[in-house]
């Protein structure tokens, strides 16, 4: 479960090292994301060479969370961080390269260029 002021982990090699989320995607009275969801963030941290800097406002994919998501078959998934991808307005990556594993619930949220490009679908 990510809220707003939610720090999240880079799992991409956008140049991020840190970012926190600002704002929550889909309507005003949305407290609350999970695994596949889009949310807006700041970067916290950055390095100086990445495709983003320090204070930039960024689009991010939640790919994983800390807090366990229930699956249709009953078994749950969880994470022991939360991460997110950064991507342009469009939906297309910053990064070129994904790290850690992904949670199938973003390929099925229609980021296959994730999935794709993730090691390791769970």
């Amino acid at each position: 479960m990510i809220q707003l002021r939610t720090i999240l982990v880079p799992a991409d090699n956008s140049g991020a090292k840190r970012l926190m989320v600002v704002h929550l995607e889909g309507g005003s009275r949305r407290y609350r994301a999970s695994l596949g969801n889009v949310v807006t963030c700041v970067v916290d941290r950055a390095d100086p060479t990445g495709a983003v800097k320090d204070a930039e406002v960024v689009k991010v994919v939640i790919v994983r969370t800390r807090k366990e998501v229930g699956r249709p078959d009953g078994t749950y998934i969880r994470f022991s961080d939360n991460a997110g991808v950064v991507i342009d307005k469009d939906g297309t990556l910053k990064g070129t390269r994904i790290f850690g594993p992904i949670a199938r619930e973003v390929k099925e949220a229609g980021f296959s260029k994730i999935a794709s490009l993730a090691k390791e679908l769970v």
